[in-house]
């Protein structure tokens, strides 16, 4: 949709979204992105913010940079965020025990300890599939799979190339609610476990090792002649008779 705008000459010129106006400073755009990020229901990405405002993407990447310094400056109970390959204001982390009390006691609805252990399994090990992760967990997850995927926690990401089955990984939505810029700001592992190259090659060697006979119960005979068979047992005399 285009919009009609006089010109300072009397003219009427057309103004489309995505047309550039690069006259425009990033403190004169600051408040158009106040505006869209306070009404946005997800994350909104430069690009977006710039085609929307009619600006180049630089002007609104200053800005953005702008006003979450502005915000960390002046002490704001919210801060502006890059997260989930997009910018969206946040409450201040030592403002979160009010809000909990004020509006989110009691109305959170929380994951299962179950989720979050599949979503851990599947953040720290994507793309993975169902069976794999059942494996790790050692309990059937279909139905904390279906719950992830209706919660867009997950998504499915194609198919194993060996087996066929359906991979899982993280979206971007997981990235946002855990406030993460990418996957490689997830928190590290404890140092202490073991790789899961390592554990797999482990469990693949115990399970390839033969079971060794008891030596003292076997007796050895490699060319199948008899000759080390034990000897058949004497039969037990029988009472009353005698030999001849």
């Amino acid at each position: 949709m285009t919009d009609l705008i006089d010109d300072p000459d009397g003219s009427t010129r057309g103004w489309g979204v995505g047309e550039a106006d690069s006259d425009k400073s990033p403190a004169e755009v600051a408040g158009s992105i106040e505006a869209l990020l306070l009404m946005a229901v997800e994350p909104m990405g430069e690009t977006e913010l710039a085609q929307v405002i009619g600006v180049p993407e630089t002007v609104v990447a200053d800005a953005l940079a702008e006003l979450a310094a502005f915000y960390d400056e002046t002490g704001r109970g919210f801060d502006l965020r890059q997260v989930g390959g997009g910018w969206r204001y946040y409450t201040r982390e030592e403002h979160a025990e009010l809000i909990s009390r004020h509006v989110l006691e009691g109305q959170q609805s929380r994951l299962s300890q179950a989720a979050l252990e599949t979503l851990a399994v599947i953040a720290y090990s994507q793309p993975i599939s169902r069976a794999r992760v059942s494996a790790v967990r050692g309990v059937n997850v279909d139905g904390v799979i279906r719950t992830l995927l209706a919660r867009g926690l997950i998504e499915e990401a194609g198919h194993d190339q060996d087996s066929g089955a359906v991979v899982f990984a993280t979206t971007s939505y997981f990235l946002e609610r855990l406030g993460l810029r990418s996957l490689d700001d997830l928190p590290p592992l404890a140092p202490h476990l073991p790789e899961v190259e390592d554990l797999e090659a482990e469990l693949s060697q115990l399970a390839e090792t033969p079971t060794h006979p008891d030596p003292e119960t076997t007796v050895s005979d490699p060319d199948h002649t008899g000759l080390n068979s034990p000897e058949p047992p004497l039969p037990e005399p029988v009472e009353g008779r005698e030999d001849a």
